[in-house]
């Protein structure tokens, strides 16, 4: 069967790029990419033929990856992060399924790094309870559904990791986004932008109240940006790091014993 691979390629730079996804590079004879990302990974394709499109033209990479597959070339399109969170992993199969060309292609998807995760585990521990993960761009999703996610998730006190939150152009549901968090409790905010971007990367801990206060304005936020707001339960450590307990020492002693046995 002709072969496409669905490379995720983590959170940015090489980073976190798995060992698995770097196998499939090595295999494959065609990489289908946004322009960005490609350029991230040009120490991977040597000798290979590149397919590059800019914002906006997803349809039209994972038609072209389709495409090449189809044609028995080794194929892989490369998606930021998890390809399956915001990623390219839901188009291409449903672009697949509605050719119905599942016995013509063989689809391998590989998972990935987010900069949710990423940018979590440089901080700390702050994801430790339940959490949610909302994209603010309206592209593809009504701005009334995507206030309604954040508002549930506010209420329940869910840890939430918070994608594309503006652009210069889309600014009204990250407007709306500050305006749920003036209706709740102060909590701890982690922004982090170009995680995985060595020399461009910058991660800030600081509070809703700041990012409130800062509006639309604030310097850090733009669409290479994701933010955390963490829970009722967060706080910092000694040092300076996020936890959001998990409960073990509500229940147990430092020794491992129940507190009541």
């Amino acid at each position: 069967m002709n072969k496409l691979y669905i490379i995720s390629s983590g959170a940015g730079g090489t980073e976190y790029l798995s060992s698995e996804a770097k196998s499939a590079l090595l295999e494959c004879e065609v990489v289908v990419s946004y322009k960005k990302y490609a350029k991230e990974l040009e120490s991977f394709l040597d000798g290979k033929e590149v397919y590059m499109s800019g914002m906006t033209q997803e349809i039209e990479r994972c038609n072209q990856a389709i495409e090449f597959a189809k044609s028995g070339k080794v194929t892989c399109i490369i998606s930021n992060g998890d390809a399956n969170v915001f990623g390219m992993a839901t188009l291409i199969v449903e672009l697949i399924d509605t050719q119905n060309l599942w016995d013509e292609i063989e689809l391998i998807s590989l998972p990935g790094i987010t900069s949710f995760l990423a940018a979590a585990a440089k901080v700390g521990a702050p994801v430790s309870q339940d959490f949610a993960i909302i994209s603010l761009s309206d592209r593809l999703t009504d701005i009334n559904m995507i206030d309604k996610r954040v508002k549930a998730a506010l209420d329940t006190d869910f840890i939430i990791g918070i994608y594309n939150p503006k652009s210069k152009k889309r600014i009204k549901p990250y407007q709306n986004f500050l305006q749920a968090l003036k209706d709740g409790e102060e909590k701890i905010a982690i922004i982090a932008s170009n995680v995985g971007r060595v020399e461009k990367e910058k991660i800030t801990i600081t509070t809703t109240t700041d990012l409130i206060n800062q509006d639309i304005n604030h310097p850090e936020v733009s669409m290479s940006t994701m933010i955390i707001i963490c829970n009722s339960n967060t706080r910092l450590t000694k040092n300076g790091l996020v936890l959001t307990p998990r409960g073990y020492l509500k229940k147990y002693k430092l020794d491992g014993d129940l507190l009541h046995a």
